[in-house]
């Protein structure tokens, strides 16, 4: 088994579109059981580093490793079967599917099959990851019925299916409302507290604080500071680069 400071390892990851810079030699790293936050301004690279990690793009140069394992060159679906899974930024469900369906889907892939569960136990946990998401309870509803909350939930529901060890969550709180931040903050620290590891994109940083073990602040693809979130709220470059001033945080 890999130590915990082997689980996630991004070495000099780069990312270059034509003459565009988007990730330049960013290195971080991300300890097993730790929740890292990854900020910066709009534009800055953090969903290329997503995509980056999860094979939705190939890497210009650098490694990404996990568990000691290279991921770089790998398909995403590959990337899911070692224990990865993610969500996006932009939903994007099966609009005319049910909310069940579209957690189901995620029992067609191969990480979910090699559990050897039957239809009926994998109609359990289905219902199970609703219900530890907050999703309706009418499951037999279509996707495209849902709230922009809701939608939110839907996407780390069919995450969730894969029972990842590494969960990438980006921009999980954009556009909720206060008490749906609330719910979506409260779920993330249950999940970590039942062993899954985060990595975690998120603009509203009085949230990411509350849950964060550390963070990774990036600005035009490259390692502004990382550190404790008071450590990098509070560093010079990012409060110039991403914060504008030193309480700018508080109202983000």
């Amino acid at each position: 088994m890999a130590q915990a400071r082997d689980y996630l390892v991004v070495d000099e990851l780069t990312k270059h579109f034509g003459g565009l810079a988007a990730v330049e030699k960013l290195s971080f790293s991300l300890d097993r059981g730790q929740i890292l936050g990854l900020i910066g301004p709009n534009g800055a690279g953090k969903t290329t580093v997503f995509n980056l990690i999860t094979g939705f793009l190939p890497a210009t140069a650098g490694r990404v490793s996990f568990r000691g394992e290279s991921l770089l060159g790998k398909k995403p679906h590959q990337i899911v079967n070692q224990g990865l899974a993610r969500t996006f930024q932009l939903v994007k469900p099966f609009p005319e599917l049910s909310l069940f369906d579209n957690i189901r889907v995620a029992c067609y892939g191969p990480r979910f099959l090699s559990q050897g569960l039957d239809e009926e136990a994998a109609r359990h946990r289905i219902l199970e990851v609703a219900e530890q998401v907050g999703l309706p309870k009418d499951l037999e509803q279509p996707a495209s019925a849902l709230g922009h909350g809701d939608l939110r939930l839907l996407d780390i529901a069919r995450a969730l299916m894969v029972q990842p060890e590494l969960l990438l969550l980006d921009e999980p709180l954009s556009g909720l409302s206060s008490i749906e931040t609330q719910a979506i903050v409260e779920l993330i620290k249950t999940l970590n507290q039942e062993g899954i590891t985060l990595l975690i994109i998120e603009h509203k940083l009085k949230e990411l604080m509350k849950v964060a073990d550390r963070i990774v602040a990036i600005d035009f693809g490259q390692k502004l500071a990382a550190g404790t979130p008071q450590e990098v709220v509070n560093h010079p470059a990012v409060v110039e680069a991403y914060l504008g001033t030193k309480d700018s945080y508080a109202s983000a």
